[in-house]
């Protein structure tokens, strides 16, 4: 049991790390090694130690002609996989929706994200109903910059009519959807509440989370501050060790998880996190983190462990321990972002040869599904990642798309569609441009049904006038 409160600070640590950005984690690194005395910079010459620390990639040299291996032997240890966040029973799920959707993928591929553009995103890969979509982005509207939902459900649902004609009790449903988003606690109405839901999102076996859900759910939590563990513990008749460790549980967890997405996105340039080119016919992908220092264990610090009086080994130990969790939160952080990259281009292979046209519906559910992890992680492996290609430097967003239903049985996605809008403009006679109408009929004609106001919106989308501009300019 104590092993596992001891893992608490890694998996938060990991879990942090993963949805970094390269220049985050950059600076995330430089800070790391000025602070803590067992962490040191590694010379070329020591290559094994730097690859461990950024996942393993291949010297930029090699990079576009090799593959970097799954190395499966480093996979039997820690992964962000297997910690409780991934455990979670919802997150964003995935799916296709039709033409009343809210948007398409590559209207939200901008990776300048704040937690709104975050969580509409999530909703747009969701299995939810056109209403309910509608429902889940005013509610997202109304989540304020920490997380929390402090706007009451009637004004909610002033500002859906008169489309919608929505109950409290609808909005909240949509909510209890949307609070299995990423990040884990969002859309809480109060502190409580969103420490239950992280709670909600570990493993049932995670020592004190039984307890730290009963102080979490009542007046206890509020009580906690005056009453201290030793009050809790006379209150809840457990022994005070119990009631500690439930609380060092609750203080592991995260009082603002939208911090955590604002935060983030301040990036000012783009550094592609993984490079991929074509051998042989076949895509295949590595990590580009040559741009990444390299960090290993200062091996003289760690030597002076077993020569130091009791307090300085004490002190040089934490160091130790602490620079142990990053490499090791690195290395998975590398493992689990190239694990992703290569189900994306085996799922896009069409994407990457013949551009937007080829893109294939595809989400958070399916990708998840076939490499093994929970929607939550590969939402946070591709926050505000870049892959460089060879039909440019890509967000790994790009990757995905929602899909409409075609006339032979399959689906076109969104971004493909708006491809086919786009080419269909450019080869009109600017004297007689294409109403929305006509676009539809065409595209119809060419298998794939979709409504005028759909290709209004996919139009409007792309920056393209209406036909009745379009005229006035030929």
């Amino acid at each position: 049991m104590g092993q596992q409160l001891v893992m608490t600070p890694q998996l938060r640590q990991a879990i942090r790390l993963l949805q970094m950005s390269t220049a985050e984690l950059e600076a995330e690194i430089a800070e790391a090694v000025e602070t803590n005395p067992l962490l040191d910079w590694a010379e070329d010459s020591q290559a094994p130690d730097a690859l461990s620390a950024t996942g393993g990639d291949p010297p930029p040299e090699r990079a576009q002609v090799e593959e970097q291996p799954e190395r499966p032997g480093d996979s039997d240890d820690w992964q962000p996989e297997e910690s409780p966040w991934s455990e979670s029973s919802g997150a964003s799920s995935g799916g296709s929706f039709d033409d009343d959707d809210l948007g398409s993928a590559a209207e939200r591929v901008a990776e300048s994200d704040t937690l709104q553009d975050h969580l509409l995103w999530q909703l747009h890969l969701s299995h939810l109903s056109a209403r309910d979509r509608r429902i889940g982005a005013a509610v997202i509207d109304a989540i304020e910059d920490d997380g929390y939902l402090r706007t009451p459900f009637s004004d909610i649902a002033q500002t859906l009519l008169p489309e919608i004609s929505a109950g409290e009790d609808e909005i909240h449903t949509v909510l209890r959807q949307l609070q299995r988003f990423d990040p884990v606690g969002v859309g809480a109405r109060s502190l409580g509440e969103c420490l239950r839901l992280q709670l909600d999102a570990l493993s049932p076996d995670t020592a004190g989370r039984a307890l730290a859900l009963v102080i979490a759910q009542g007046p206890l939590l509020e009580k906690l501050p005056r009453s201290g563990v030793a009050g809790l513990a006379s209150e809840l008749k457990r022994s005070q060790v119990e009631v500690e460790q439930a609380v060092s549980l609750l203080r592991s967890l995260d009082p603002k998880p939208g911090v955590q997405i604002g935060e983030l996105t301040q990036d000012t340039y783009v550094v592609p996190d993984c490079v991929v080119w074509r051998q042989k016919g076949v895509w295949r992908a590595a990590l580009a983190s040559q741009h990444l220092p390299r960090v290993t264990i200062h091996r003289g610090y760690e030597s002076m462990i077993r020569q130091c009086n009791q307090a300085d080994a004490g002190y040089l130990r934490g160091h130790l321990q602490e620079a142990r969790w990053l490499l090791k939160s690195l290395e998975a952080r590398g493992e689990t972002l190239l694990k992703v990259t290569r189900c994306l281009i085996r799922q896009q292979a069409g994407f990457l040869e013949f551009g937007e046209q080829a893109l294939r519906p595809l989400t958070l559910r399916e990708v998840a599904g076939e490499v093994g992890l929970h929607e939550s992680t590969v939402s946070r492996a591709i926050a505000r990642k870049y892959v460089r290609t060879p039909r440019g430097t890509l967000p790994l967003r790009a990757f995905f798309a929602s899909g409409v239903s075609t006339e032979g049985g399959g689906e076109a996605s969104s971004t493909a569609i708006q491809s086919m809008i786009r080419k269909l403009i450019d080869a009109e006679n600017p004297r007689k441009p294409l109403s929305d109408a006509k676009l539809a009929d065409l595209l119809k004609s060419s298998g794939v049904p979709v409504a005028r106001r759909t290709v209004a919106k996919y139009r409007e989308a792309m920056d393209i006038l209406s036909s009745h501009e379009r005229v006035r300019m030929a």
